[in-house]
């Protein structure tokens, strides 16, 4: 079985979990070295039995606790190179640990495919991830200001979704926020609105994907109860199913499944 666990997901913190037979993986790690622990120990586990922590970007809110999870584990960094660089930058003492990983094209761990998938963000390397096991396959597209072609083309055929639906347009538009970081959000390198979420995810379940758990929500800009509508609205109107939630933004998930669609003819 491949599951899923969020640590965390919004502009305070994310850090996720995947589990499948032959080992376990992190993907960021903005928040403290201290929840991870803990959120791993009431799942069983231990930082001894991490075997790579997968970086999407180097903004504060995913990498901020990384530090001091460097000084209390052994296992690798990935990233794309761009970002591995400036991770080498930040952290001089750990840059051994920091990894490139190639876009587009399969990295194998323990059982485990890993791609990294380009996005459209405003930090170096940014880039989503593809994990195919055995069981089933997980996609991860957060922080990008559009679905970019090489998402349009990887993330189709996965089982579980972790999609970002950070805002509503017209809430953020009419919102407190200074123009400026208005434009950042809603600009090619910014954050996917509730509209561009229900379009991919329509592609995504007519493509096979079963699950979609929408992440990254703004706490100023979105709800939960927005962003699911929205979303829900868009796969009616593809005349598509996909079982739907949204990850918490402050706490540990519940185990989301990766598995494949049962077509009954």
């Amino acid at each position: 079985m491949t599951t899923v666990h969020t640590f965390a997901s919004g502009s305070s913190g994310n850090a996720l979990l995947l589990s499948w037979e032959r080992g376990s993986l992190l993907v960021d790690a903005g928040i403290s070295c201290r929840r991870i622990t803990r959120n791993l120990n009431a799942l069983g586990l231990t930082l001894k039995e991490i075997q790579a922590l997968c970086i999407t970007h180097t903004h504060s809110d995913h990498i901020s606790g990384l530090e001091t999870l460097l000084k209390k584990s052994t296992f690798p960094v990935w990233a794309a190179g761009p970002a591995v660089q400036e991770l080498k930058c930040r952290f001089p003492a750990y840059e051994n640990r920091f990894q490139s990983v190639p876009v587009c094209r399969k990295l194998p761990l323990n059982g485990c495919d890993v791609t990294a998938v380009p996005t459209s963000h405003d930090a170096p390397g940014s880039c989503g991830y593809r994990f195919d096991t055995s069981a089933g396959s997980v996609g991860l597209l957060t922080d990008t200001g559009y679905v970019t072609p090489e998402a349009e083309e990887c993330l189709p055929g996965t089982n579980l979704m972790i999609l970002e639906a950070n805002h509503d347009i017209e809430t953020l538009q009419s919102g407190p926020y200074p123009y400026f970081l208005k434009k950042r959000i809603l600009g090619s390198q910014g954050h996917l609105s509730n509209e561009a979420a229900g379009r991919f995810a329509a592609a995504l379940a007519k493509a096979g994907a079963t699950e979609i758990v929408l992440a990254h929500l703004s706490r100023e800009n979105n709800t939960p109860a927005m962003a699911r509508n929205a979303v829900s609205c868009a796969l009616a109107a593809a005349g598509v199913k996909a079982a739907l939630s949204v990850a918490p933004r402050d706490e540990s998930s519940a185990a989301y499944t990766a598995q494949a669609a049962v077509w009954q003819g």
